[in-house]
């Protein structure tokens, strides 16, 4: 009988401590949802270049959802609070628990790393590389986080109180970062995370052709100052750029140091606001813009399901 009581007594504690740590450890075992889908899109195929709608969802910060013309659902950098405390409270809410085909993360930070929050099919965790699913088309492209912050919170300065160099070639694990290249329905989206603002030379090349640029804009100028976000877009010189990494209301505190893009974007030419978090695209229309860059800003507009 003392044995029996025993094992119960660890197997509660063992699933009580599981749950306690949904935001930091895999739940996959959980999640109602199988691979049926996945199999059947293996059999079929696809074609990432072939014309289609694309549909993009903004979950707030730098968490997107892109939805390919034949359903695959890939979802890039979902957020979290810092476990450890030690960089404070961003997010008032839980990250949804949404079903997607792919779930990817940029890099090692709280704010873009709860990868198992979302019930996701597959992790791509820091993912180098080509992937291929059907009709869509993943890069991984390795480069480094940006390692001196150019804005007035100097963010940077924490991590040498860490005893770490932020900066390459010597950085810690956490200051590696990976953009993302998402191939579906004839458009090229790059999700560039929280890179520096100046990779190197075959970084650059493997970012031609980009329609869509998901790139970090706020007004504290956080990850880029306002002269490094211009020199990237025109580098890269996408169709169409949507900010990230802004203060949200709704999604991320004050507390996070960040503020809107509202100031960057006001300056801008070309400027579409959606009224909701969602956008469908078709590589046609985002293929026959001209006259500069268009700025598609969500705001303070973000889905939650």
């Amino acid at each position: 009988m003392k044995k029996r009581i025993g094992f119960a007594l660890i197997i509660s504690l063992a699933l009580a401590l599981t749950a306690g740590q949904s935001w930091a450890s895999s739940r996959s075992w959980t999640f109602a949802e199988n691979n049926n889908k996945i199999i059947e899109v293996q059999k079929k195929g696809g074609d990432p270049s072939a014309a289609g709608p694309v549909k993009i969802d903004y979950f707030g910060h730098c968490a997107f959802r892109i939805t390919s013309p034949d359903g695959i659902i890939v979802l890039i950098d979902p957020w979290r609070n810092d476990p450890s405390g030690a960089w404070g409270f961003w997010f008032p809410n839980k990250f949804p628990e949404v079903p997607v085909s792919i779930v990817m993360s940029t890099h090692a930070h709280f704010d873009h790393d709860a990868v198992y929050r979302p019930h996701g099919r597959m992790v791509f965790d820091r993912l180098a590389g080509e992937y291929r699913l059907g009709d869509v088309k993943i890069i991984g492209l390795a480069d480094k986080h940006q390692c001196k912050a150019p804005g007035w919170y100097g963010w940077t300065k924490a991590i040498y109180e860490f005893n770490q160099d932020p900066c390459p070639p010597n950085n810690a694990m956490h200051m590696d970062n990976y953009i993302y290249i998402v191939e579906t329905g004839g458009l090229r989206i790059a999700h560039w995370g929280d890179n520096r603002p100046n990779p190197p030379e075959h970084v650059w090349k493997a970012l031609k052709d980009i329609d869509v640029l998901l790139l970090t804009i706020d007004d504290s100028q956080h990850i880029l100052s306002y002269e490094q976000i211009d020199a990237v877009l025109n580098q890269v010189k996408p169709k169409i750029v949507i900010p990230t990494h802004y203060q949200m209301k709704g999604v991320s505190s004050v507390l996070s140091t960040l503020q809107t893009a509202d100031k960057w974007v006001d300056k801008q030419v070309n400027v579409e606001k959606p009224a909701i978090g969602s956008v469908t695209l078709n590589p046609e229309e985002v293929k026959a813009l001209k006259g500069g860059v268009e700025v598609l800003y969500f705001g303070s507009n973000f889905v939650t399901e």
